[in-house]
């Protein structure tokens, strides 16, 4: 267990990991890690090339930027690199009380739970990203992110242009109270993208995915999904997860595996696990992964809880740094 006093004079006792998904891809993600922690960490991605019969150490230590967009490769490995370097804050013994994860990330969540051995939970996210592409080929989607309305007035707007426009488009991702994610066809999404600016939107940017993730069209492969969700056992949480279906607490294995396959299709509540972790008195949350897209939202939406991001190795010294300020 680890226990902190203080950080930035603030008392720590209960550390979050808070793991990454989908978009937090970058060029070389992992690749400082395995050089400087090769044995902690290169055990993963040499077992994961084998378990996939992909090349996927290679892929995040030197593929391109449109080589990571393929979602089929993007989920694995996002989730493999954050996986490597959860090994190696727990080897400096920076251990997490509670742990999220946002979309791909809650498969990474639940490894660090205990509910998923991470070998299952690799094979899991490389067919979740498989089903996911196939949707995307069939009927091509988009991904925006909407600042500055309240989630309500978005998701207000996307029944409107749903109905306006007959395509389809919804809520995603209730990221933070003024920034919302939406998803959908790409006529959809571009639909409520002029809504959106037309109410007062500060800012809609398109995401760098390429499938309508946590939209009505997902639903259509939950069934396939389900089979392989059922093949793979579960067990019960080991320390708190947070779902992002439902921002509450799994129970069970059983509910962990349900609450896997209606990820699919629902939106992510992560601006109500932030406000969860905060009422837990949470006192650190670390984004373990590539990236910082959590940590600013959680500075942005739970000011109140200090937030960073680990997804580098200079970026990991700076977090020890912090972390063991005044280590008992």
């Amino acid at each position: 267990m680890f226990c902190c006093r203080n950080v930035n004079e603030v008392a720590v006792d209960r550390i979050a990991f808070l793991f990454p998904g989908q978009g937090s891809q970058a060029p070389g993600m992992g690749k400082d890690f395995s050089r400087e922690y090769a044995d902690s960490v290169r055990r993963y991605y040499t077992s994961a090339d084998e378990i996939l019969g992909l090349p996927l150490s290679r892929l995040c230590f030197e593929g391109s930027e449109e080589e990571l967009r393929d979602t089929a490769v993007t989920q694995p490995g996002v989730f493999l690199t954050s996986l490597a370097v959860s090994a190696v804050l727990r080897e400096h013994g920076v251990c997490p009380q509670v742990v999220a994860g946002h979309s791909l990330g809650e498969y990474t969540a639940m490894v660090s739970a205990g509910v998923l051995a991470w070998e299952d939970a690799l094979r899991l996210v490389r067919r979740r990203g498989e089903l996911m592409a196939g949707i995307s080929r069939r009927t091509p989607g988009r991904m925006a992110a909407v600042l500055g309305l309240p989630a309500e007035r978005v998701r207000d707007l996307c029944e409107e242009s749903s109905r306006s426009t007959g395509e389809s488009v919804a809520v995603a991702n209730y990221n933070a109270p003024m920034q919302t994610v939406v998803s959908g066809t790409v006529a959809g999404v571009n639909a409520i993208t002029v809504a959106a600016r037309a109410a007062g939107a500060t800012h809609v940017a398109e995401l760098k995915v390429s499938a309508p993730f946590h939209s009505p069209l997902m639903k259509e492969i939950e069934a396939e999904f389900a089979v392989y969700l059922d093949a793979v056992p579960f067990s019960s949480p080991s320390l708190p997860v947070i779902a992002n279906a439902t921002a509450t607490y799994v129970q069970s294995g059983d509910d962990a595996r349900q609450l896997l396959m209606n990820q699919l299709s629902s939106p992510v509540h992560w601006s109500q696990t932030l406000e969860l972790l905060v009422r837990e008195d949470v006192d650190a949350l670390v984004e373990v992964g590539p990236g910082r897209v959590l940590t600013n939202i959680s500075r942005g939406s739970a000011s109140q809880v200090p937030a960073m991001a680990v997804g580098t190795v200079r970026q990991l010294h700076q977090a020890l740094a912090r972390l063991t300020a005044a280590r008992v």
